[in-house]
């Protein structure tokens, strides 16, 4: 991890978690089935020592290690604007647009393509040369859907890193950002 990434402690709570590292509650479930049901999941201001001890007492240390192994490996899924769009103009790479189609039509980025139930069954037999980069509006939904596709065995896949809304500060000027209501 770099210098600059935040430190998860025991008195961390779970809110700050899921806004420090984003694939948090994916990583918890995945690693210690906590966090993705009802019967598991968390409230927002327990501390990261409350749910380990909630869930079996489980040694902090051991799951802040976890928790930044995953980080890493969401890192690896990741990348930026520039680099999303060198690989898409070296005909190496597509963009795969997860956001609802109301906001693909409203703005998306050019020669995109909107994520269909459609296209998730074609995804496994598409180019494996090309990269596939996942697009949302600020990167957490489409890195979740690159965890998804990459733990089915899909190994050319991404995640923009900052979502179409970083896509429009770094690459491409000209497209409208926006916030939803």
């Amino acid at each position: 991890m770099s210098q600059n990434t935040p430190t998860i402690t025991a008195e961390t709570t779970m809110q700050e978690l899921v806004s420090l590292f984003p694939g948090a509650q994916r990583a918890l479930f995945r690693g210690y089935h906590i966090g993705g049901c009802s019967s598991c999941g968390f409230q927002p201001e327990e501390t990261l020592s409350q749910v380990c001890e909630r869930n079996g007492g489980l040694v902090i240390g051991e799951v802040v290690g976890f928790l930044a192994q995953a980080r890493e490996a969401d890192a690896r899924l990741e990348v930026t604007p520039s680099q999303a769009r060198d690989l898409v103009q070296s005909g190496a790479g597509v963009i795969v647009d997860i956001r609802s189609g109301e906001e693909f039509n409203a703005v998306s980025i050019p020669g995109s393509i909107l994520f269909t139930e459609e296209l998730m069954h074609d995804l496994p037999g598409w180019d494996r040369a090309k990269e596939i980069i996942f697009v949302c509006h600020h990167g957490i939904r489409s890195l979740d859907a690159a965890a998804y596709f990459a733990g089915h065995g899909l190994e050319n896949v991404r995640s923009l890193k900052g979502g179409i809304d970083a896509w429009s500060c770094e690459v491409d000027p000209a497209l409208p950002r926006y916030e939803l209501e």
